[in-house]
């Protein structure tokens, strides 16, 4: 009984305690039901407040937006009407313009029908002139053709004739007018093909005028001559001057320089030390001492005699050294002393036949080349250092004049110095002087005068100078002076394209005109 008393007891323990702790639930939930209540009616206040918010926002960026859209569409308004009032003002003016265009093209056109009548006139007048022309023309015809007793086809070629010859005549005038216009050019061009044909020939010139051969005995002089590290070549181009080339030509030593009497030296000094067999530099400044010694002995006693041979006295020691150096110089391999000695012998001749002074004349003839003595140390033409030379060792004016002007670098004024140039070509020209067969010399100079002979009016032909110079005499009656031009040209033209010679040949066409009476008794 006591136990089920307990156990009721309990079981209203726990219904007591279901009670009390589902009240405590309820009332707690309520009052959490109320705080989201609570809640919930301040969120949703706040998003009312906050959608107010949000839509004044929009209205006021609508209004600006609006506001900004009208004031730019006012501005592009503004913007359109004044582009379309100054398209409005550009068309006005065209308009304008246009009217005034169509005035002035309607004013021409008048104008143009105004003058095509008259140009309409005109030629119905110049029609009828023609025909009027035409007739009087033909009657001037037969007129013509009765005073003159020609044809029209006769009388157009005399007319034809004598437009030819007017115009040979003008083309000559022409040829010359441009030869003096192109005379300042000549110079320059000249310098030009010179220095080309300097340029071009200057290296076998050179090899075979400048240079002399010595002939050894054997290849083992070479090493003798070179010496112990080459003190011996040295010595021997320290004393002469002179270039020793040797290489790889058997038995022979080559000497190179421009100086002739230097080159002679050494050519000397060195075959003695080779005959000797002592070489050495001692030994070769004593050779070369002797060797100079004796040269400058050769070199007087040349002069001496060249002066001697043409009977010139009087002459400055130094002036006869110079001639004596012209021994061991050669002109397209003639000896200019040889040469210069010939030059005073013809002078002297020819003088002595105008019954002028021999013994001047000689002594121009023999100075006229001294300028080549020393021509390889100072520049210029050899005439005007010859000149320059025998004027200050003393010789006179006339003599000075003359050497100067053998080659016309100064204007010959005076007989003598035309002597002097027509020796000078004589020495030059005379066969076999300047390595020259006879055969080809005498061919060549009538090849020259058949190609002058060949051309109308010419009556004579004389190719002179060794054929450097044609001299063509034409008759005057048939040839006028401007004909005479041309031919000289067309003679040039023809000896350029059919013969072959060195240097150049100068044609001279010759026309005179002579009257000739008899006074009778």
């Amino acid at each position: 009984m006591g136990e089920l008393n307990i156990f009721f007891i309990g079981l209203v323990g726990i219904g007591i305690g279901f009670a009390i702790a589902y009240w405590v639930k309820g009332t707690h939930l309520s009052q959490r039901i109320k705080l989201t209540e609570d809640e919930a009616a301040r969120i949703l206040e706040d998003a009312r407040r906050s959608s107010d918010t949000l839509l004044k926002e929009a209205r006021l960026e609508a209004k600006d937006k609006l506001f900004k859209m009208k004031s730019e569409f006012d501005m592009e308004t503004r913007d359109t009407r004044s582009e379309l009032k100054k398209q409005e003002n550009r068309i006005i003016q065209k308009e304008e313009n246009l009217d005034r265009k169509s005035e002035k093209t309607e004013r021409r056109d008048r104008e143009i029908s105004k003058k095509e009548k008259k140009l309409l006139k005109r030629e119905a007048n110049v029609e009828q002139s023609e025909l009027k022309y035409a007739e009087l023309i033909d009657e001037q015809k037969k007129q013509l053709e009765k005073i003159s007793g020609l044809t029209a086809d006769q009388a157009k070629e005399l007319l034809i004739r004598a437009m030819e010859n007017e115009a040979r005549y003008e083309g000559a005038k022409l040829i010359k007018r441009i030869e003096n216009e192109t005379k300042e050019e000549a110079d320059k061009k000249a310098k030009k093909i010179l220095a080309t044909a300097i340029q071009r020939y200057a290296g076998d010139y050179v090899a075979e005028r400048t240079v002399s051969v010595v002939q050894l005995p054997n290849d083992e002089m070479k090493g003798r001559i070179i010496g112990r590290e080459g003190r011996n070549i040295r010595a021997l181009e320290a004393s002469t001057g002179i270039d020793l080339i040797i290489d790889d030509t058997p038995e022979a030593v080559i000497l190179s320089g421009f100086n002739p009497v230097r080159r002679e030296v050494a050519r000397i000094s060195l075959m003695r030390l080779i005959s000797d067999g002592r070489i050495h530099p001692a030994r070769i400044e004593d050779v070369v001492k002797k060797v100079e010694h004796e040269v400058d002995i050769v070199i007087k006693e040349a002069g001496e005699q060249a002066a001697f041979d043409l009977g010139v006295h009087g002459m400055n020691n130094e002036l006869v050294r110079y001639l004596g150096r012209l021994k061991f110089r050669t002109s397209y391999a003639q000896n200019v002393l040889q040469h210069s000695v010939e030059v005073g012998f013809l002078t002297g001749i020819m003088a002595a036949e105008l019954g002028l002074n021999q013994k001047l004349a000689k002594r121009m003839g023999l100075l006229h080349d001294i300028g080549k003595a020393i021509d390889h140390e100072v520049e210029g033409p050899h005439a005007l250092i010859g000149s320059k030379l025998a004027k200050k060792l003393g010789e006179s004016g006339r003599v000075v004049q003359a050497i100067s002007a053998h080659h016309e670098d100064v204007q010959p004024n005076s007989v003598y110095d035309y002597l002097v140039q027509a020796a000078d070509g004589l020495s030059g020209a005379r066969p076999g002087a300047r390595k020259e067969l006879l055969e080809n010399y005498i061919k060549r100079l009538e090849e020259l005068e058949s190609i002058a002979n060949s051309n109308v009016g010419v009556t004579n032909s004389y190719a002179i100078q060794a054929g450097r110079e044609m001299r063509v005499i034409v008759d005057s009656d048939v040839m006028s002076d401007e004909e005479a031009l041309l031919l000289s040209k067309d003679i040039v033209k023809k000896i350029e394209e059919t013969l072959t010679f060195p240097g150049q040949i100068k044609v001279m066409v010759i026309r005179e005109t002579r009257a000739v009476e008899y006074a009778n008794k």
